[in-house]
């Protein structure tokens, strides 16, 4: 039997004989498809468009050799539809803001000196501007191998200083204890803690975890950020967590409606079920105290990134470092306690041999 087509997605043909593809809920607007059904990359497209999180793109004319044509054709391309879906919508809204200032102005006019002012109008929040330059340097690096632009003028630009910071702050054994206190087994809020807490999860992975992944005692699944497979052992008190439910069929968390929630949305509701407990400590916060909690049992590199999707080397090591430090640190202090007993044994004896010379 052909596969049937999934609810909302449509099909036309163009005047030139080209099929297209578009997603519309309801009488919202028609979000057209880069990709056809059953393509690689099909099945993420769509779900994006059906959550809302691209933007539609009309089928306005746009003057070849423009910003706006550059940035049309670069969405056409697997340089696009191989980026994750969290990096091209954060990349969509860098466009969105591009596009409605300098969309029309010719490729050519886009020069170094016009990249680096984008970048300065971003320098208070830092974040925004490496941000900014990654979207215009996948842009435009991809345009010079296509050989729709001469430069790059991203090549030389240098991305501006991150302001020293130790990030998300790390759950203290507190925190726990006021949150575990508000919020009981049985709630969806314990539930979600639990999860985050027992897998190390981001929060965008946390919120698609379901049954389907869980398979003889063991959770699989693949990091939308990364693409890198995790493999987690299912601790018992996550599974007592997990029985006791709420739950959903293909998600663990689920809104008050029994159904999948967004990243975002998922973050809203975690921030106010720890507001309600008291704590202002945030979900990334508890990916850090699971890695800090591996890294102090004795984990190694290689477990680190086997659960938590990291690849490289540098993230694991960080935390490893951190322990070897704190237990180090405990182990060589107690030897100043002993460098002081004998300094003052030789102290002693020094003054022995000059009582005896006199």
């Amino acid at each position: 039997m052909p596969r049937s087509r999934p609810p909302r997605l449509h099909r036309e043909t163009t005047r030139h004989g080209k099929t297209v593809w578009y997603v519309r809920v309801g009488h919202g607007p028609r979000v057209r498809l880069l990709v056809a059904p059953g393509e690689p990359g099909f099945d993420q497209a769509y779900q994006a468009a059906i959550n809302g999180e691209v933007a539609a793109h009309p089928q306005s004319k746009t003057s070849a050799g423009t910003l706006e044509w550059l940035v049309a054709r670069y969405r056409e391309t697997s340089a696009w539809t191989e980026l994750s879906l969290a990096t091209r919508r954060q990349r969509e809204a860098i466009f969105r803001q591009i596009l409605a200032t300098a969309g029309r102005e010719p490729i050519a006019r886009i020069t170094r000196k016009a990249v680096v002012a984008g970048r300065d109008r971003r320098r208070d929040t830092p974040a925004q501007a490496r941000h900014y330059l990654d979207a215009m340097r996948g842009l435009f690096r991809w345009a010079v191998d296509a050989d729709l632009c001469k430069d790059d003028p991203t090549a030389d630009v240098r991305p501006p200083k991150a302001k020293r910071s130790d990030g998300f702050p790390v759950w203290e054994p507190e925190d726990v204890a006021k949150f575990e206190s508000r919020w009981p087994i049985g709630t969806r809020a314990r539930l979600a803690f639990d999860l985050l807490r027992y897998t190390g999860l981001r929060r965008g992975d946390a919120a698609r975890l379901g049954k389907q992944h869980v398979r003889d005692g063991v959770i699989r699944i693949k990091t939308s950020k990364t693409g890198q497979l995790v493999t987690i052992t299912m601790l018992p008190a996550l599974a007592e967590t997990l029985a006791a439910g709420p739950v959903g069929d293909l998600a663990f968390i689920v809104g008050d409606r029994g159904r999948p929630l967004t990243k975002e949305s998922f973050g809203n509701e975690f921030r106010e079920w720890c507001a309600a407990a008291g704590v202002t400590k945030s979900a990334h916060g508890l990916r850090k105290l699971a890695a800090t909690i591996m890294a102090e049992n004795g984990a190694t590199v290689p477990e680190l990134e086997s659960v938590f999707g990291w690849s490289g080397g540098r993230m694991a090591s960080h935390y490893t470092r951190s322990a070897d430090r704190e237990r180090l640190g405990r182990t060589g202090s107690v030897k100043l306690a002993r460098t002081e007993t004998t300094r003052s044994d030789d102290e002693g004896e020094i003054r022995r041999i000059d009582a005896d010379s006199k």
